[in-house]
């Protein structure tokens, strides 16, 4: 497996390699300024040999004293070592070369076109080759034209600019590696703060979820982040919590069917019995394994919830008609407790008839085991445009506000004044409810004001038929 490399040692040659490409850009310039400077210095210096060299040449036309032209020339070149003059007549002879064993004058002179001399100040044109830099002008009088070639060595600054090159080469890597190590040093000191947070997670553990790390010596940019990881923290806290109790809770729900069923057990082979006494005994044992397999079937059914599941069917499902299916269905035990059910409204949605007709069943079996007798348990169904809201309210004991948070929590039970019956059900009702409500693109939430409870699902529009 590839190691990976830490963030100080890419930061570092970051830096390394930013100083780098930046004196490397630096340098560039500095040698094509040099370049520049060199090359300018060169043609005024060419100008100013040419200048004196075409002043020569005029006083000697005007001299008319041609024959003196090259021990007058001759004087005023001496100790010019890298200076090239000719000078040529009409018919292309050489009148004049210096120095006199210099063969290539002519050809640096090819292609360069003649200026004249009183354009050679300001107009003079250059040509670079064979190392030379050569400029040519015309000087004449009635008589005769004489075109001059001057030329110069143009190497003199080679040497200093291949040195300066190596020594800024040089340089370049000496600075960047320092720029690397200062990098390294500065990364180091600014990744503290990561190391901090690092050695306060090592010390949270999952029976330490309840600690808080502190950015008070953290920078501000990493605020946020300690932020993050704390409210992190709260929710692991939480779950784990949760978790906790839900252990504990479908313990208990889980062994007091199971001690039932072992004590009946126990009992009925204690001694022998008639056949209506196991028979009774048996009953009551199905009763108990029924409650025990409908618990198992709600808890997978929420276990596959949470995973995100796909609806069995989807069709076009009128919540009136299945309202009032389950009001039949509960008929009897309303009148038995004196209990009027109402609903308003219509609407529909699509989704899976069953499970919207058991989470339905839910909130209203939930409804009739808290309400008192003599009252009323009201179903209203509003329909928008792009929402629809199922509400079901009965009136009772209120729920404490602590509890509604936790009310669709599995296994959780709210004060039990509420409830007439706390044996009933399993505590996983409300639980699957909102599974089922969340599998339609729903949410359901509770209020508990002045004695009246109310459930409220609200689907939205890719629910609504």
């Amino acid at each position: 497996m590839r190691r990976k490399l830490s963030l100080t040692l890419r930061l570092t040659a970051l830096y390394a390699l930013i100083s780098s490409i930046v004196l490397s850009v630096l340098g560039l310039i500095i040698v094509s300024f040099l370049k520049s400077h060199f090359i300018e210095q060169d043609r005024e210096e060419l100008l100013a040999k040419q200048q004196s060299v075409i002043n020569i040449v005029r006083q000697s036309l005007v001299d008319n004293n041609l024959e003196g032209l090259t021990a007058k020339l001759d004087s005023g070149l001496n100790g010019h070592r890298d200076l090239i003059v000719q000078v040529q007549d009409d018919a292309a002879q050489t009148l004049y070369l210096f120095p006199r064993n210099y063969l290539q004058t002519t050809a640096a002179a090819e292609g360069l076109e003649p200026v004249d001399e009183n354009r050679m100040l300001s107009s003079a044109q250059f040509q670079r080759d064979n190392n030379l830099l050569s400029a040519v002008a015309v000087v004449k009088n009635a008589t005769q034209t004489l075109q001059l070639l001057v030329a110069i060595k143009a190497n003199t600054h080679d040497l200093f600019m291949s040195r300066f090159q190596r020594s800024l080469i040089f340089y370049i890597v000496i600075t960047a590696l320092i720029s690397g190590l200062l990098g390294w040093i500065v990364t180091k000191r600014g990744l503290l703060p990561l190391y901090l947070i690092k050695q306060q997670t090592l010390g949270i553990t999952a029976k330490q979820l309840n600690q808080r790390m502190s950015s008070e010596r953290l920078p501000i940019e990493l605020s946020d982040l300690i932020v993050a990881l704390n409210q992190m923290l709260e929710r692991l806290d939480n779950s784990f919590k949760r978790l906790s109790e839900f252990s504990n809770d479908i313990a208990h729900e889980l062994r007091t069917p199971l001690t039932n069923l072992l004590t009946q057990t126990q009992v009925a082979i204690s001694r022998p019995r008639d056949s209506d006494t196991y028979q009774n005994i048996l009953a009551s044992n199905a009763e108990e394994l029924q409650q025990l397999s409908k618990m198992i079937a709600d808890m997978l059914f929420l276990a596959k919830a949470e995973h995100s599941f796909e609806l069995p069917s989807n069709s076009d499902i009128d919540l009136a008609t299945e309202i009032h299916a389950l009001f039949e269905f509960y008929e009897a035990l309303a009148e038995e407790q004196k209990i009027s059910l109402q609903l308003s409204g219509t609407g529909s949605i699509v989704g899976d008839r069953l499970m919207i007709r058991r989470a339905i069943n839910n909130l209203l079996s939930n409804a009739i085991r808290h309400t008192p007798i003599n009252s009323v348990i009201e179903f209203s169904i509003d329909s928008t445009e792009n929402e629809l809201s199922l509400k079901v309210q009965n009136p009772g004991v209120t729920i404490l506000a602590a509890d509604i948070p936790y009310l669709f929590e599995r296994f959780y039970r709210s004060n039990k004044t509420r409830s007439r019956h706390n044996t009933e059900g399993t505590g996983l009702g409300l639980a699957i409810t909102q599974a089922i409500v969340k599998a339609h693109n729903g949410e359901i939430s509770v209020t508990s004001e002045a004695g009246v409870t109310c459930f409220t699902i609200v689907f939205n529009r890719k629910s609504i038929v």
